[in-house]
């Protein structure tokens, strides 16, 4: 720890075995997740609840629980986190050429489905080059440096970020042959009442957008309620039902037959950004650089 004046500033580890106390509810779990011993554990809170002069955890029948205290100081070491990953990514990268680490983060199904081949071509032409890749459906904060990139279906709201617009993803109503075989083909919108359909659990924002444009999607006519978009592409390649799938994912599979062409027809305003401090950082560079011109040809049927 570092002596500042009478108070004693509590070094990172402490905060570091604090997130994963946090996170994973025991001192156990937070010593495997650390790689570290429950007593270091332990001794680690203990110094931090002496140095803050704050209770941080209450120990319950599931073991330890925050405290109000620590709930109000967990964004902010949550904040240090990220900054401590970015000061490595950064570190790793020093010397000449395209080397070290870039995080990427990207929803679910174009982290899975989309970027994999790119990344390869990526790494292939610069083996120096680690990836870390957060598939993830929530808006990872750029300016928080819990991502170096990310790949977003809305526009960067942040001044501070290098954003390119790449264009929009298309989705579409889609059906497994072998599901349209046995219920037969929908001729109308109409004809869906009796389909099975495959949706959303929860609403957000972007499904209210969809719902005004397509008022027949409602929660209550799903059969299969899902919140994971890459669930819900299994489940339409099984043959469960109809459901929403991105058109060029579609495309790379003949069985899956789309529906209503005409009436259901979704676009996903598709951006690639970083933080504009990263904008002369080559390894960040040639990966914004790769994923824009791979997204691109994705989003253009390529």
């Amino acid at each position: 720890m570092i002596e500042s004046g009478a108070f004693t500033e509590p070094g990172w580890e402490l905060y570091r075995t604090f997130l994963a106390v946090a996170r994973e509810g025991s001192l156990s779990g937070a010593a495997r997740a650390l790689g570290l011993t429950q007593p270091t554990a332990g001794r680690h809170v203990d110094a931090l609840e002496q140095a803050l002069g704050l209770s941080l955890f209450i120990r319950t029948q599931q073991g330890l629980s925050p405290t109000e205290a620590a709930l109000s100081l967990r964004p902010f070491a949550e904040s240090l986190e990220a900054t401590s990953a970015a000061l490595l990514r950064a570190a790793s990268s020093q010397g000449e050429g395209v080397r070290g680490t870039v995080r990427i983060t990207a929803s679910e199904v174009v982290a899975v489905e989309v970027l994999p081949p790119i990344l390869a071509d990526l790494h292939a032409a610069y083996p120096e080059l680690t990836i870390e890749l957060v598939p993830s459906n929530r808006l990872e904060d750029l300016l928080r440096r819990e991502a170096d990139i990310a790949v977003r279906m809305q526009p960067p709201t942040q001044g501070v970020l290098v954003a390119r617009q790449l264009g929009g993803i298309e989705l579409g109503a889609f059906a497994h042959r072998c599901y349209l075989e046995r219920r037969g083909v929908p001729a109308t919108l109409g004809d869906l009442a009796g389909h099975t359909l495959i949706g959303y659990d929860k609403e957000n924002a972007f499904l209210r957008g969809v719902r005004a444009q397509l008022p027949w999607i409602q929660r209550n006519r799903f059969a299969l309620r899902t919140d994971s978009d890459l669930a819900a592409i299994a489940a339409l390649r099984a043959g469960f039902g109809i459901g929403f799938c991105q058109v060029g994912l579609a495309q790379r599979n003949p069985d899956l037959v789309r529906l209503f062409v005409d009436e259901v027809s979704i676009t996903l305003d598709t951006w690639l950004a970083m933080h504009e401090d990263l904008r002369d950082s080559p390894r960040c560079r040639a990966v914004f650089d790769a994923l824009a011109v791979g997204l691109q040809r994705y989003i253009n049927g390529n």
